[in-house]
């Protein structure tokens, strides 16, 4: 069934095959502009950028299947096509990176947690029921350090940041509009909770497209900031165009998404960014004040329920309900409690019969990031993710003293990491926060933010209080 709703095309008679069009002409137009700037980066970031394009939309055979072309593979076995893809762009990273020898005892010195992690979830691939597609599945995931590396190894490591999510929103928020409003039937679906009619755009389901505009939301307003405070001239007022112009579109994608807890966790991350920037905040008490604020949030959660208010205000009482009564039934099942189902295997086999059952819908994963991780992992892997976020915290901190800009951007998104995984799971597979998880956990080269001319040691402009307050 296709689902329609009254829209610009129906009120002006453009067609859907003009608006795909005029989105084309758009998208080359952002990438002329893009390349015209002479931007100092390799061509090796076009394999990060398609490694984004398709985490944060379909797979390839996901696209082959919503256009007929194909049918999707199995869980368990996957697809080929999909495999051929993603191992691909795998190697060719691989092979980007050894031409610029990269040190890898560098990269395990400075990564120890994130790298103990990583080794800690190929282990348990050894006690899955599926060890070859846990093996597979693993495989994957290094795609994510892999392409971060590219990043971290380029001439001018902030700015291929910059231009790989500028050039990812050139792509994933046009045609998510164009889909949404012109192409109902692969833009548009039903929701499996409400049965609502949702928006899901060029991704496979509201929650994905609600990542997307999480992470691009939060790097355009973060950008915003540092674009503002750039000398008065041509480029900055077409930067904040172009900024303002995808911060209007990525707000529109989010209430057509309903997405609740990327709505959220964005608010949440620019309130940090936001406060970070006062100049009354002491940045050597960073840890404190994370303390005070769990001990707050913890006994407001006690004495009033803050976060089913929050739900409540939010209209997704519903499918809090649904998440909870799936947590109540998954704690409940037979799963080893200290190493889990093995890497990625709890959602393979009888499980996914059983726990479909009575269910108008078929659960896939855990609706929450933490329990996620605990059914594959068991309590080893969730205690070495809290050791991965405390050590992504201290890697803050000190960026916060030394390095103002990145440092809070690496705050912000981390906080928006942790409470999106309350009521989604993100720690799994080819997820796009996860992969910018790794962007802001992984260190290797030094990433240098200086938005005026001169030294960092200014670390809050003042002319910050006129945009922000």
């Amino acid at each position: 069934m296709i689902l329609t709703e009254p829209t610009i095309a129906s009120i002006i008679g453009l067609p859907p095959s003009v608006a795909l069009v005029f989105t084309l002409g758009f998208v080359f137009f952002l990438f002329w502009r893009d390349i015209r700037e002479r931007p100092n980066v390799s061509g090796a970031l076009w394999i990060p950028l398609l490694w984004v394009l398709l985490i944060g939309s379909r797979s390839v055979m996901g696209w082959l299947n919503t256009f007929g072309l194909a049918s999707i593979g199995s869980t368990e076995e996957g697809n080929p096509i999909d495999a051929l893809v993603y191992f691909t762009l795998i190697v060719a990273g691989i092979g980007v990176l050894n031409q610029r020898q990269v040190c890898l005892s560098e990269v395990l010195r400075k990564n120890g947690w994130l790298m103990a992690f990583i080794a800690y979830c190929f282990i348990a691939i050894v006690w899955s029921d599926y060890p070859f597609v846990s093996f597979k599945r693993w495989i994957k995931i290094l795609g994510h350090p892999i392409m971060v590396l590219i990043l971290f190894t380029e001439l001018d490591p902030e700015e291929a940041l910059a231009r790989l999510m500028k050039r990812s929103a050139y792509i994933l928020v046009p045609f998510s509009i164009l889909l949404i409003k012109y192409y109902p039937e692969i833009g548009r679906k039903f929701d499996e909770w409400s049965g609502l009619p949702i928006s899901n755009g060029v991704a496979m389901s509201k929650n994905m497209l609600g990542c997307v505009c999480l992470v691009l939301g939060f790097f355009f307003f973060w950008h915003l900031l540092i674009t503002w405070r750039r000398p008065r001239d041509t480029a900055r007022r077409d930067e904040l165009r172009l900024i303002g112009g995808f911060l209007f579109m990525i707000g529109w994608l989010l209430w057509k998404a309903h997405s609740a807890t990327s709505l959220l966790s964005l608010l949440i991350a620019i309130f940090v960014v936001v406060i970070l920037g006062r100049r009354w905040v002491n940045k050597k008490l960073i840890g404190t004040y994370v303390v005070l604020a769990v001990i707050g949030l913890a006994v407001a959660e006690l004495t009033f329920g803050i976060f089913e208010r929050v739900v409540d205000l939010s209209g997704h009482e519903a499918t809090i309900m649904g998440r909870a009564e799936l947590w109540r039934q998954l704690l409940a099942m037979h799963t080893n409690p200290i190493v889990g189902a093995g890497f990625e295997s709890f959602w393979l086999g009888d499980r996914v019969v059983v726990l479909s059952e009575g269910r108008p819908w078929q659960p896939n994963e855990a609706h929450n990031g933490y329990l996620e991780i605990y059914l594959n992992l068991g309590l080893i892997g969730l205690l070495m993710l809290i050791g991965l976020f405390i050590a992504t915290f201290r890697k803050t901190w000190i960026e916060l003293l030394q390095n103002f800009e990145w440092g809070r951007f690496r705050l912000g998104f981390l906080v928006a990491v942790v409470f999106f995984n309350w009521t989604e799971a993100s720690f799994r597979g080819l997820s796009l926060i996860w992969f910018a998880f790794y962007i802001i956990a992984l260190d290797y080269r030094d990433l240098r933010y200086e938005p005026v001319a001169g030294s960092l040691e200014a670390v809050v402009p003042e002319e910050e209080t006129e945009l922000v307050c």
